[in-house]
């Protein structure tokens, strides 16, 4: 027989050469992360939240100790077993046996493998333990909500603090142990514990009692998995049309769990026993009987019960689940009575003109610039340098300008990283002259400048207001420049050294240096390397005008900032700026999110919130499942420095609370909340598309009636994208709108949508949240009768596009190289109706610098549609003379219909030759009219459409009184 041959030996410079090799590898990986950690240390002290990155850090070290320690204890320990029982003498089988040879190597190296296999899996078993710092701190600082569930009894918070951490803690007791049993398995094979050879193998005493107790233990941790089951049977999803435990789960399946956690425990005890038993008959026997039932009880008897009991008078057997369901869903998503209204509405009106002329609250508001459609208008008529931009959708807030409240589109003339060109884009240009944004631009949002026809073709544009370095319009601001927003991605240095001369790039004729608080010193040379490591930019290191004074701004998004500085947070998609006490600030909403409410309906979040605009918006929401959704937290960013600041908007928010104590002294109170602050917050649209989502279902309060489905709605899809029809498509977003509300005196900033019957595109309800101070948040439901015939929203885009006026005169404006593009379609009630408005826009195709101007207005009221380039004439088309005096706007002179108006013919009146020459005129401007049109030439058109107003007025003039002239139409207002 050939003895074992054991490992050859490492000469010094082979072990000098792995252990260098070795710190090489720790330094190329753990370097980045230092600077990685020395970058986020100094950016958190900058906005004042540095406790926040050192308790989630402290939190992830204790996590990694402890379950590092965890974990490569319990494999030392049963490393050690395995060695330390390992029989005296063992068998080698044959002078090839593989064993014998990893046996002598492990013996001749105990140390190395004792000691390095316990420290490598715990390594990485404190690696994975470290991610879930969020469950750790929300069980440490556990707040009650001082609710119950319905079944045990408990404090809702066991269920959203303490039962996660039970299951994780459970989660990885089942790993160490099963980890244990195979490293117990192996150590036994090798040192001769457990032998193949034979018939049936040979197992030592010591590897029967070590495998049978880790066996033991984790059947034991198994019976503790059927009592926590039993709690998370609140969250079942057995059945699809509502969350929480069924009459089959109680029933049936939480019996189970206590039947075989029962069985569980004789299973671990039949385990133990065989630690002093040479067989392993009884725990075979307990494993067996444990899957058997598992398998009878635990399926086959629910499966049963659901087949023959339940679904046969499911409505009557669900019932108590379902009011359950409903309550806690009210509860999760704020949708409780004293949040929500539901009033009947008729829907149907036969209002007089008298009636919407009388009715200016909502009228005079009427909104006819749409957020998502002109930020190519911003950009071509505000831009006023190519580095300057604004974002894909622009955001809708209010103002009191001159004693009157008026919605405004809003945005922030911001630094657009990606648009530097040429030598912008030089190192020095790109970081230390272009560095800033400049302004805030509003545009009133139910007005335009002008008839798309009169000035040349430049009508049919927002009436600009803006506030820059330069400028103080109707918004002032004492701070325009805008150094931090949504488009600016890159880092910028600013500050100069005493004495120095600004460089940082202001206007063409003058030049700034930032004095605001925003930024992070870089002025010793220890920081200057880090951010030259982390941004792999030598300058940084080596510019020489990069003093003492200088500072480098990064993670400049406010969302991203907001984010970063509260990351227990989930924050709303659509940060929006506005104009606080002269300073702009952005404003966010932030929401604290629950995945497990008993008995509430779970949510997909990335999914609910999705619509036809989320594109222009922004990144969409994680789509997580959530149980529980508050908008807790209000946060705003300044543009000028920087300043991360979060309030605390919902005080009664146990999640917010619990938050609160892991991270104290992050969120300011409520009452910290100024009074110009909060009449700037909107109600978010991301929690609104949530509850309008459960609204549609939940607003059903018998169980019955709620289990037959037949009074849900939907949601509808925007009919304002060309095919997005059906259930399935893209839907249709909310929007924000002063308006008026039945039984309201005066205006409100509300968020509003409109809902219809499920399956079906009648009209069902609308919806509007308040964003009032006094009364925000409050959601009032207009609830249609159920056998409605009010169109909805689809249905009235069909109406509009299948009018033949409407039809004619847009195929008129969409000739060659002119494109449509329809704007939001707003759903409003008036007088017992609901008013439909949709503006439509035209562009040049193909253009670079061209933009969308308003061209039209379409309304639509019971049945009847109104089309023209003025508001005020397409109510009037609808509602009889008088009734669009109400609505607001500028625009008064002539332009054109949808009918272009005939070359006259001579009457044989009046003064007949200079009759035949106006004629010839008006024939002549019509031609060039039609040239224009079909060129896409608006200041043709507006030439052509004034010579032939003065060309009709000769001839009305010739004619004499007995013949009226061509009537001229008014220009588009509102």
């Amino acid at each position: 027989m050939r003895p074992p041959v054991g490992a050859p030996s490492l000469s010094r410079r082979t072990r000098i050469l792995l252990i260098a090799a070795a710190v090489l590898v720790v330094v190329l990986l753990g370097g980045s992360r230092v600077v990685d950690f020395y970058v986020d240390f100094l950016w958190f002290g900058e906005v004042g939240f540095r406790g926040v990155l050192t308790t989630v850090l402290f939190t992830r070290i204790v996590e990694f100790i402890v379950g590092g320690l965890l974990m490569g204890g319990a494999i030392a320990l049963t490393l050690w077993i395995g060695y330390r029982f390992r029989p005296v003498f063992v068998p080698v089988a044959g002078p090839e046996d593989p064993i014998a040879r990893y046996r002598t190597v492990i013996i001749s190296r105990l140390k190395l493998f004792g000691i390095g296999i316990p420290v490598a899996v715990g390594i990485i078993a404190g690696l994975a333990a470290q991610g879930d710092w969020q469950t750790v701190q929300m069980f440490l600082n556990s707040t009650p909500f001082n609710q119950t569930d319905p079944e045990f009894g408990y404090d809702i918070s066991f269920y959203a603090f303490e039962l996660p951490f039970l299951r994780l803690l459970l989660n990885w007791l089942f790993v160490i142990v099963a980890i244990s049993f195979i490293v117990a398995v192996i150590t036994h094979y090798v040192f001769g514990g457990i032998r193949l050879s034979g018939r049936s193998g040979q197992v030592s005493a010591a590897a029967r009692a070590q495998l049978a107790i880790l066996a033991g233990v984790f059947v034991l941790l198994k019976a503790v998995a059927y009592y926590l089951d039993r709690f998370e049977l609140l969250f079942s999803d057995r059945n699809p049309n509502f969350s929480g435990a069924t009459y089959t789960d109680l029933n049936a399946v939480m019996p189970a769990k206590l039947i075989l956690l029962f069985i569980s425990i004789i299973c671990a005890a039949a385990f133990f026993g065989a630690v002093f038993r040479r067989n392993l008959q009884l725990p075979t026997i307990a494993v067996v009987l444990l899957v058997l039932s598992s398998v009878l009880v635990g399926a086959a008897w629910p499966a049963v019960l659901q087949q023959f009991v339940v679904a046969p008078n499911a409505n009557e057997r669900e019932a108590p689940s379902i009011e359950r369901n409903i309550a806690a869903t009210r509860a999760a998503f704020g949708l409780t009575d004293d949040k929500v209204t539901l009033q009947p509405y008729s829907g149907t009106s036969t209002a007089t003109s008298s009636q919407i002329r009388d009715d200016a609250a909502t009228v005079q508001n009427i909104r006819l610039l749409d957020p998502s459609k002109l930020a190519k208008t911003f950009t071509q008529l505000q831009q006023r340098r190519n580095f300057y931009g604004f974002p894909d959708k622009l955001d809708i807030d209010r103002y009191t300008v001159g004693g009157t409240k008026q919605d405004y589109i809003v945005a922030a003339r911001e630094l657009d990283s990606s648009a530097l060109t040429g030598n912008q884009q030089d190192w020095i240009n790109r970081h230390l002259v272009y560095t800033h944004g400049n302004g805030f631009v509003a545009a009133p949002a139910n007005q335009v400048n002008a008839a798309l026809e009169d000035t040349g073709g430049q009508g049919g544009l927002p009436n600009f207001t803006v506030s820059d370095t330069t400028t103080e319009g109707d918004i002032p601001v004492t701070e325009p420049r805008i150094y931090y927003g949504e488009k600016i991605t890159d880092y910028s240095i600013v500050g100069a050294g005493a004495g120095d001369a600004p460089r940082e790039y202001d206007t063409d004729s003058a030049q700034f240096t930032y004095n605001g608080k925003g930024g992070v010193s870089i002025g010793n040379i220890f920081s200057r390397l880090a951010f030259s490591l982390y941004y792999g930019e030598r300058n940084i290191l080596f510019n020489s005008s990069i003093n003492d004074n200088s500072k480098i701004m990064y993670n400049r998004d406010p969302r991203e900032r907001v984010e970063k500085a509260a990351p227990w947070l989930t924050v709303d998609n659509d940060p929006y700026p506005a104009v606080v006490d002269g300073r702009v600030q952005w404003i966010l909403d932030g929401y604290t999110t629950l995945q497990n409410y008993p008995y509430a309906a779970q949510v997909a979040l990335g999914d609910t919130t999705n619509d036809s605009q989320l594109g222009l918006q922004g990144q969409r929401l994680p789509n997580e499942t959530i149980s529980y959704l508050r908008n807790s937290v209000k946060a705003t960013v300044d543009a000028y420095d920087g300043t991360v600041t979060l309030y605390a908007f919902d005080e009664t928010d146990p999640v917010l609370k619990t938050w609160m104590s892991a991270f104290p002294g992050t969120v300011k109170p409520a009452s910290a909340i100024t009074d110009s602050l909060r009449a700037h917050f909107r109600y978010p649209e991301d929690q609104f598309k949530v509850q309008r989502e459960l609204l549609t279902r939940y607003h059903v309060s018998n169980p019955g009636e709620f289990f037959s489905t037949v009074s849900f709605w939907d949601v509808p899809s925007d009919p304002t994208v060309q095919g997005n029809t059906g259930a399935s498509q893209d839907a249709q977003p909310p929007y924000y709108l002063l308006t008026g509300l039945p039984n309201q005196q005066g205006a409100s900033f509300q968020l509003t949508s409109a809902l219809v019957s499920l399956r079906r595109q009648f009209m069902a309800a609308y919806m509007t949240a308040s964003s009032e101070p006094a009364d925000y948040g409050k959601i009032t439901v207009l609830q249609l009768p159920a056998d409605t015939q009010t169109l909805g929203p689809q249905q009235v885009q069909a109406q509009f596009l299948g009018s033949p006026q409407v039809s004619s005169e847009l195929n008129l404006l969409r000739q060659n190289q002119t494109t449509i593009d329809y704007g939001n379609l707003l759903t409003l009630p008036v007088a017992g109706g609901l008013l439909y408005v949709e503006p439509v826009y035209i562009e040049r195709a193909g253009q670079d610098s061209s933009y969308p101007q308003l061209a039209r207005v379409l309304v639509s009221f019971g049945g009847r549609v109104g089309y023209d380039a003025n508001l005020a004439k397409a109510l009037d088309q609808v509602f009889g003379p008088g009734a669009g005096a109400a609505a607001s706007g500028t625009p008064t002179r002539g332009g054109t219909t949808a009918n272009t108006p005939a070359t006259p013919a001579p009457t044989g009146t009046g003064n007949t030759s200079a009759q035949a020459a106006a004629a010839a005129e008006i024939s002549n401007a019509l031609a060039q009219l039609k040239a224009a049109q079909s060129s896409g030439d608006f200041a043709a058109q507006g030439q052509a459409l004034a010579a032939l107003d003065a060309a009709v007025k000769k001839f009305q003039a010739a004619q004499g009184p007995a013949t009226p002239a061509p009537a001229t139409p008014a220009a588009p207002g509102g």
